[in-house]
């Protein structure tokens, strides 16, 4: 006869073993129907690219892929594609090869295709694209979307096939419960008509425009408040606290100095995961229009 402590024992093991499957199913099933989901948008206009070999607006384009936009963060400064997540739990995360080379999608993507992805976050079919910063697109305007298209279509092809996006356990589970953000399209009002961008300048609103454009509020959140970064590793250090809260001590040298050289007003390295690669490139009047914008902003406790 088998001791009753065993048997108990043996049931109470297997019936966790069935709710962390019959979970797991939920989480599964749950996530690949937020993965799957194709988005209509009944009323938008497809967008025609202005073709053009402007200097200007080549190098507004540039600017955008690089230290305004930063795209080169996730599909390598080369647009080539690159893995920039890549663990077993969470998931492996890759931006495309953007050129028109061997592996790259240059070639195949339509005027249309590069909106619905960059401002919308969709693929042609509808389909969310995954781990695709739109929210920060979305009012990226006219202007300033046809230059990013006419530069990347220009860049150097480069034959690199990148591994498809691979969205892990924990990943999954993130997605469901809110933690993690994963597919923008499900978070973008679909139908925000896209307006024109402030003109250049040292203007609180252009600033506000950068901040979005650039993803500051993808990182420090809506409302710069800070704290961990969503869809992010928990083991990524917070993102500081922009208002008058966490810097309201600080000057405009103070603030110029983190985005150029990486450091705080007492000389403390900035965390890595900030990409002063991208923003040391900002001009004078770029740092000046941000900084004029946080000025607006009011004070946030500490995000958490």
């Amino acid at each position: 006869m088998s001791n009753p402590l065993i048997r108990v024992g043996t049931r109470a093991f297997a019936a966790l073993v069935g709710l962390v499957l019959v979970l797991y199913l939920v989480v599964y099933m749950g996530s690949e129907m937020t993965l799957r989901h194709r988005y209509s948008l009944p009323n938008h206009a497809p967008f025609v690219v202005r073709p053009t070999t402007d200097s200007a607006v080549l190098e507004r384009g540039r600017r955008l892929a690089g230290p305004l936009g930063k795209c080169v963060d996730c599909h390598g400064p080369s647009l080539a594609g690159n893995t920039f997540i890549d663990n077993p739990a969470f998931g492996r995360y890759s931006g495309v090869n953007l050129t028109a080379g061997a592996g790259g999608v240059g070639k195949s993507l339509t005027d249309a295709d590069w909106e619905l992805a960059v401002r919308h976050g969709v693929d042609g079919d509808g389909r969310g694209l995954v781990f695709m910063p739109s929210r920060n697109f979305n009012r990226l305007s006219d202007d300033d979307l046809n230059a990013l298209i006419v530069y990347i279509r220009q860049v150097r092809p480069i034959d690199t096939v990148m591994p498809p996006v691979r969205v892990g356990p924990v990943g999954r589970a993130l997605l469901m419960t809110g933690k993690a953000p994963l597919v923008d399209a499900a978070l973008i009002d679909q139908q925000q008509p896209h307006a024109a961008a402030p003109p250049i300048g040292p203007t609180a609103e252009y600033g506000a425009y950068l901040a979005r454009v650039g993803s500051c509020l993808g990182c420090h959140r809506s409302n710069l408040e800070g704290g961990p970064v969503a869809g992010a590793p928990r083991t990524f250090k917070p993102a500081a606290n922009l208002t008058p809260t966490g810097i309201g001590t600080w000057t405009k040298n103070d603030f110029t100095r983190a985005l150029r050289d990486g450091l705080t007003p007492g000389g403390v390295p900035i965390d890595s995961f900030m990409p002063v690669r991208l923003t040391k490139q900002m001009n004078d009047t770029e740092i000046d229009a941000i900084w004029a914008y946080l000025k607006t902003v009011p004070p946030q406790p500490m995000g958490k």
